[in-house]
């Protein structure tokens, strides 16, 4: 064998690694906020919510591509890189995303409560509790690692494999939805900023490369196959948004009007129990809560992750901060009075306006620090992509703030 020849173990575990960052970064993604949000504007725009989607697609992959090739240049997590390129800049990232994450988790929570009323007719705080407490029995398993990468790829490929079914049934209108990709009727800027943040804002770019980094998959070595992985990540979630949308449009365009006018109203198992009646709740449930129970997990572990800006930590450390702060998520959840379904929307957009921070720093790296880099000279057409982004993603937050903080009623 050559040195440089790798055994098929040693592939295998590379591919794992890969699949791991890929589905945790993805099912982060797709959790019940991306659900309830892709309802929710699906039944306000209609087809024109497609020139939405391929505008948050083409976003996220210059940010996740740029923030997942420079953290595993750097080999540091993102706060620490970004202490060592702006003194002090990585503990106001890391307080900001842990906040955004704690944000994002109530509402990971209060869908997987919904999830499981809609499957079991439990009571929403009750059905959140439960989800909450396997999550944290995850993360109290000794083998925590080799659990969570394969709970979040089996819960990811069955939520996706139930949303295709029901997109077929529905009988989506599929032309006219392909027309408004490119040429739509409206342009909503805080639609565009919610669907980003609840894709690639927050904690949530971040998951897939802090969990690449713990496996050691990083350095120039790995850096075609970290752009591969990131690159998938983003496609994953676009194909599962479009998909998602079809399914919604087929239900809005047959004529049925779902319930946006309370905040307790649920459009997407609305959708789903026209397509399907019966079943499609059952069905729906099954996909909220895959998709809520992997989100609770992925927001737990990468917001956890930033707390090495305060301190040092140990994998058991780790593991129960990680139980703590799901705990701290699951009291916020039962304490508040917020709608769930109005919440999920509204902390996809929070974390959009989380983004531009972290890009614009991520973008500084890359332009000016090398060093941080191994010498490395970054790609600067990626460059150029990332700083024109970060400037959109800086406007589309100013832009957003008043109608996103609208959707809890301030």
């Amino acid at each position: 064998m050559s040195a440089t020849a790798v055994s098929p173990a040693a592939n295998a575990t590379l591919r794992g690694g890969f699949l791991a960052a890929i589905f945790l970064m993805a099912t982060s993604a797709i959790g019940p906020g991306f659900i309830t949000q892709t309802a929710t504007f699906t039944a306000k725009l209609g087809a024109a919510f497609a020139f939405a989607i391929l505008a948050s697609i083409l976003i996220d992959f210059v940010v996740q591509l740029n923030i997942w090739r420079i953290t595993a240049l750097t080999r540091r997590n993102a706060s620490e890189t970004a202490n060592a390129a702006i003194p002090g800049a990585g503990y106001l990232l890391a307080v900001l995303v842990m906040v955004g994450g704690l944000a994002f988790n109530v509402g990971n929570i209060a869908g997987a409560g919904l999830g499981l009323n809609a499957m079991f007719g439990l009571d929403p705080k009750i059905g959140g509790a439960i989800s909450a407490l396997l999550a944290i029995g995850v993360f109290l398993s000794k083998r925590a690692g080799l659990l969570l990468d394969r709970s979040l790829i089996g819960l990811g490929i069955l939520m996706i494999v139930m949303t295709v079914i029901v997109a077929v049934t529905s009988n989506p209108p599929v032309g006219e939805a392909l027309r408004q990709t490119i040429f739509p009727d409206v342009i909503d800027f805080p639609t565009i900023t919610t669907i980003v943040g609840g894709t690639v804002g927050g904690y949530i770019t971040y998951s897939g490369a802090h969990r690449l980094l713990d496996k050691g998959l990083v350095g120039e070595e790995n850096l075609a196959a970290v752009t591969r992985a990131s690159l998938t990540g983003i496609a994953v979630t676009g194909v599962m948004r479009f998909v998602l949308f079809l399914a919604i449009l087929g239900v809005v365009a047959s004529g049925v009007t779902l319930d946006l006018s309370s905040q307790a109203a649920n459009p997407a198992a609305q959708a789903f129990a026209a397509a399907l009646g019966d079943w499609g709740m059952r069905i729906f449930g099954v996909v909220l809560w895959a998709a809520a129970i992997t989100s609770v997990i992925g927001a737990a572990y990468t917001s956890v992750s930033f707390l090495v800006a305060f301190m040092a930590m140990t994998d058991r450390s780790r593991n129960i901060a990680t139980v703590i702060f799901i705990a701290v998520s699951l009291a916020v959840f039962v304490a508040i009075g917020t709608a769930p379904a109005a919440l999920l929307v509204f902390v996809g957009g929070f974390n959009g306006l989380i983004l531009p921070i972290g890009l614009t720093i991520f973008t500084y790296v890359g332009l000016a620090r090398p060093d941080l880099m191994g010498g490395h000279r970054y790609n600067r057409p990626l460059l150029v992509l990332s700083a024109i982004v970060c400037a959109l993603t800086w406007y589309m937050g100013y832009r957003s703030i008043g109608p996103i903080f609208a959707f809890l009623g301030l």
